[in-house]
């Protein structure tokens, strides 16, 4: 795979540092995370991973992650700007032991201004980028999509890009480098095309063609209580749209007026109730015709394109729907089938005999409360 032999060292944290991590795995990566004390983490984004589980506020705790930190490429911390330092871990210190150490610091708000200690979540984060104000489909109210965008894209995403882009660099100048992946800039990058393209939002917010202003890029429910989604932008798309629902094109608005598109949404979404979803399935079954049936996860999963992609696979354990990784190399191609979550501390004692730890110093930790493993029976 194409990050084989990468060593990255997790701190547990929640969605986007996971997801980062999972990314680095899924591609190649040996990833260990370094949970809290606790038999348990809900944390689904570790397949592939190892698990070590450790009380950083320790100085033993803090010493053993020196010493990992030695022998690992790259470090992701997912705490509040601050934290690592007060545990003696920050850049400075990992780094003048460890020079080529990349160091990724996955926050919410950065490592500079003064939001930097603010706490916050998804909401808060796209709130601030100004891409909140943005997303009021059809004029309604600013609603974010879930927790996708400043968590996954804006914070995971862009941190596991951040780290591969750092060690191509270090390939050339044999030096590690601090990654400030913070969800506010991340979620502004990467919607950069609503901030660049303002000519293709004319209106206010969800008056436009691309935020639900325009009839024919909007979803519509069908006979059956399913639901399509339409966009027909550019104008051979939208003959196709008016052909399959067999309007007069001479008898309803234009596209383009967008005075009428009340007028017109009602007429779209009227002949659209009259079928059910397989029957436009059937309807707009070309290839230039841009309405698509919406569909659920499972049958996401059974989509004949989708099995053909190899866009999905089951999960082992409980049988759900699970995305496999992309992009898709050729050569190198990720993997995430048949990698089983770690449980809490399931290689405490694997990794420190790794890294030189004897079985009895490995007793006085779990002992003393700097180590939790749950599989002391390997001692």
């Amino acid at each position: 795979m194409a990050l084989k032999g990468i060593r990255v060292l997790e701190l547990a944290g929640l969605a986007p540092a996971p997801f980062a991590g999972m990314i680095l795995s899924d591609f190649g990566a040996n990833v260990l995370r370094v949970d809290r004390l606790s038999p348990t983490n809900p944390d689904a984004l570790a397949r592939g991973k190892k698990s070590i589980s450790l009380n950083l506020k320790s100085a033993e705790g803090q010493s053993i992650v020196r010493k990992l930190c030695k022998n690992t490429d790259v470090i992701i911390e997912p705490f509040r700007t601050g934290v690592m330092e007060k545990l003696n871990l920050g850049p400075e210190e990992l780094m003048k032991e460890n020079p080529k150490l990349v160091y990724c610091r996955l926050s919410g708000y950065g490592q500079k201004g003064p939001y930097k200690s603010r706490a916050g979540h998804d909401i808060n984060y796209i709130a601030t980028s100004g891409v909140l104000e943005m997303l009021q489909f059809g004029g309604d109210k600013p609603t974010p999509p879930i927790n996708v965008l400043a968590d996954f894209a804006g914070g995971g995403l862009m941190a596991a890009f951040g780290v591969v882009s750092a060690l191509f660099e270090r390939t050339n100048s044999g030096k590690g480098q601090v990654i400030d992946a913070n969800m506010v800039q991340g979620s502004a990058y990467v919607s950069s095309f609503l901030f660049l393209y303002r000519s293709l939002f004319p209106n206010l917010p969800g008056h436009s063609v691309l935020d639900g202003g325009a009839p024919f890029y909007d979803t519509y429910q069908t006979k059956d209580g399913k639901y399509v989604a339409v966009g027909a932008i550019e104008p051979q798309f939208y003959d196709q749209l008016i052909k399959g629902l067999k309007l007069n094109p001479d008898e309803i608005p234009a596209a383009f007026d967008m005075k009428s598109w009340p007028e017109l949404r009602e007429i779209i979404k009227s002949a659209i109730s009259h079928h059910t979803q397989d029957e436009l399935s059937v309807i707009f079954a070309g290839d230039n015709t841009c309405v698509s049936p919406i569909l659920d996860r499972n049958e996401a999963a059974e989509l004949e394109h989708n099995k053909v992609s190899n866009t999905f696979f089951r999960d082992d354990v409980d049988g759900k729907v699970v995305p496999n990784p992309a992009p898709l190399l050729t050569r190198t191609p990720a993997h995430a089938a048949g990698r089983p979550q770690p449980q809490v501390g399931g290689h405490s004692i694997e990794v420190l005999q790794e890294h030189g730890y004897t079985k009895n110093e490995i007793k006085d930790f779990i002992s003393n409360g700097v180590v939790y493993s749950c599989n002391t029976s390997k001692l």
